[in-house]
Formats: structure tokens, C-alpha cells, sequence
């Protein structure tokens, strides 16, 4: 196309491109405005590798606590016990059943199925990044990591082992004494220790090489015009609004919230984090997911009720349902379709490349 074939004009200060052909360039391959202020108030420059960018960057290290350092025999233990379905009390369930790597270390269901397949109340979340949470939980009731390993395997209605059993053969086996002794030298094979490897393991599994991480590094062509159009969105308050709970590197405060979801006006909803800490406003409240590996993840919120995340961003437009006890973050977006669109597209950029998982060959 000659250069007289294209015309310049300014609507509403944005840049529209018009055609001899009449034709308009579509939303999704316009460029956003060059500068955005956020949901905390400051200007975000959408350019790749802009300074503003600096907090979607992770730390260099992942964390972890002092006496449970990360170390190459710890993750190989916490690998062995994280799929071991003798974990388990009828031995045919291991953590990986749930938290999967063909399925974003998720299930791909609604809702999780606990002892025997029974259904449970919530949805599994995904352990993508979850050694960058400082508490843990869709109710927040486990701190840390190691806090949660063993929560599983306590539960009646999950993996409901018979923990003196299982610590009885722990010190019998020889394979796993063996690994206990190269990864924790010294320390008793019990609760503390199998909690502190699976939960080193846990760590290991993180999502930070994603389209959006390399723009943000300065790559300029790592994100389409619609990819970057999206995270202007997704991060303005007047648009999206996303960023005011999905906050950070990791696209969560680790706070809760109530989203005003179908669910919540059940006749005996689940009441959330209300269960952990009485106060009014966390009543139907649950904690922030990251929004990372999305695409992998569906289907979405505590209870699995959006299969795509058209819906999601469609439960959002709408300002939620169920409007009592709202989160005050909560208020109704009407984002047209191309916008809609963009912040679908920009979500999607989210997703670091598949790594390929062994499965680890267990002691017999």
C-alpha cells in the first residue's frame, strides 16, 4: 500500500488509520496509548522494558525459609513423595492426582475429587508460583508451603492417610531412608521433613518466561499490539480493573475477596475465608489467584463456575450477581467486545512454554 493511500486522523486523541478502500485497522492490532496510570495511581509506560514495568518483575531467587533451603536432593525427595500414591490411605492417590502437570498442576474440573472420588466443595488451584505466596490456600488457612504439605494427607476427605502408617514405612523403606538422609542429614523422617521436601518441590514449579515477562524484559515483539492493549486494560481503572487484586509479579495480593458469584446466593454458600477469620467482610471471600498460566488452568473461580475465561471476564463486566457482601473492588466494567477480547488475549500471554515433567522412578 502507497503511503497517499493512508490518511491520519485523531478521534477522541486516539490514532485511527483510515484506507482508500474504507476500511478501518481493528482494536486488536491498533497500538494502546503509550502511558496508562494504574489501579495504584502510577503511570505505566507500554513500552517494552520501560523502567514502570519494574514491578511485573520477579526476584532473581525464589523464596524460602531458612532451615528448608532449596537443594537439588531436597527437590528430587519432594518430587518421589509428591507422586507417590502410597501416600494415600487406599494407595492410589498422590498429590500429583490433583495437582497434575498435564493440567496446569491443576485438574482440569470444576471442583476436586477427594477419598474414593468424592466431590469436594472447591476448586484445586494450580501450584504455579504458589513459593512466591506468603500464605496458601483458597481460605488462607496454611501460611507456608510446609504448613500445606501435610494437609492433604490429614484430610478424611482427600487423601486420608493413616499418618502413623505412613511415617512407619517411611523408616522402613530403604530407598526413602536413604533419600531422607542425603536431603535432611540428621533430622527425623516425620511430618516436618516430608512436609519441608514436598514443599521444596513445590517451589521449583514456577511460570516466569511468558510472552508478557519477555516484553517486560524488552522485547518488543514478544506481545502483539492486541496483547499490550489488553494489559493496558487489564491494569486500568477505568477499564478493566483487574490489577487492584491481581496485583504484582505473580497477579495476586494474596488478599480475599467476595466476587458476587452465582454461588454465593445459595441457600448454605460457602462461607470462605469468613470460616478462618470472623469478620463480616470476608464472608464469601477467597483468595486472589494468579492470573498466570490461565490458559492452562479452567476452569475458574473457588467453585469452578466460569469453564473459559470469556466467561470470567463477563462475570467481571457484569460487577459480579450476587451483590451482597460485594468486594468493594467489585463494580460493573462495560468493556466492549474488542476490549473484552484484548484482555482474553492479554491473559493468554501469561503462559510460560510447556516444560516437559518425568515422572520420577519411586523407591520400592
Amino acid at each position: 500500500m502507497r503511503d497517499s493511500d493512508v490518511k491520519k486522523a485523531f478521534l477522541g486523541g486516539a490514532v485511527v488509520i483510515s484506507m482508500t478502500v474504507g476500511a478501518v485497522v481493528s482494536y486488536a492490532s491498533k497500538p494502546a496509548e503509550n502511558v496508562v496510570q494504574d489501579t495504584d495511581g502510577e503511570a505505566i509506560t507500554l513500552e517494552a522494558g520501560h523502567e514502570s514495568l519494574g514491578k511485573w518483575r520477579f526476584p532473581a531467587e525464589i523464596p524460602a525459609p531458612e532451615d528448608n533451603a532449596i537443594t537439588a536432593e531436597r527437590v528430587e525427595l519432594g518430587k518421589k513423595l509428591f507422586f507417590d500414591p502410597r501416600l494415600s490411605r487406599d494407595g492410589n492417590m498422590s498429590c500429583a492426582s490433583c495437582h497434575s502437570p498435564m493440567f496446569g498442576w491443576s485438574d482440569a474440573l470444576p471442583t476436586a475429587r477427594g477419598f474414593r472420588s468424592e466431590r469436594l466443595e472447591r476448586a484445586t488451584p494450580t501450584i504455579f508460583n504458589t513459593g512466591y505466596n506468603p500464605i496458601q490456600m483458597w481460605d488462607g488457612r496454611k501460611p507456608t508451603l510446609e504448613a500445606q504439605a501435610m494437609g492433604p494427607m490429614e484430610a478424611s476427605s482427600e487423601m486420608n492417610m493413616d499418618l502413623p502408617r505412613l511415617f512407619k514405612w517411611l523408616n522402613t523403606n530403604p530407598g526413602y531412608r536413604a533419600e531422607f538422609a542425603r536431603a535432611y542429614p540428621g533430622e527425623s523422617i516425620d511430618a516436618n521433613t516430608v512436609s519441608k521436601a514436598i514443599a521444596t518441590y513445590e517451589r521449583t514449579i514456577v511460570s516466569k518466561d511468558s510472552p508478557f515477562d519477555r516484553w517486560v524484559a524488552g522485547d518488543k515483539s514478544a506481545l502483539t499490539p492486541q496483547e499490550v492493549r489488553g494489559f493496558a486494560v487489564f491494569i486500568d481503572p477505568n477499564k478493566g480493573n483487574c490489577s487492584v487484586c491481581h496485583s504484582g509479579p505473580n497477579f495476586t495480593d494474596n488478599g480475599f475477596h467476595n466476587l458476587g458469584l452465582p454461588s454465593w446466593g445459595d441457600p448454605n454458600p460457602d462461607v470462605g475465608r469468613f470460616a478462618q477469620k470472623a469478620i463480616g467482610k470476608m464472608k464469601g471471600a477467597f483468595k486472589t489467584p494468579t492470573v498466570r498460566e490461565a490458559a492452562a488452568t479452567a476452569p475458574y473461580f473457588h467453585d469452578g463456575s466460569a469453564e473459559t475465561l470469556e466467561q470470567l471476564v463477563e462475570h467481571y463486566n457484569k460487577g459480579g450477581v450476587v451483590k451482597t457482601n460485594l468486594s468493594p473492588n467489585m463494580k460493573e466494567l462495560s468493556l466492549n467486545a474488542e476490549e473484552k477480547a484484548a484482555l482474553v488475549a492479554f491473559m493468554r500471554s501469561l503462559s510460560s512454554p510447556a516444560t516437559p515433567v518425568a515422572f520420577p522412578t519411586l523407591p520400592n
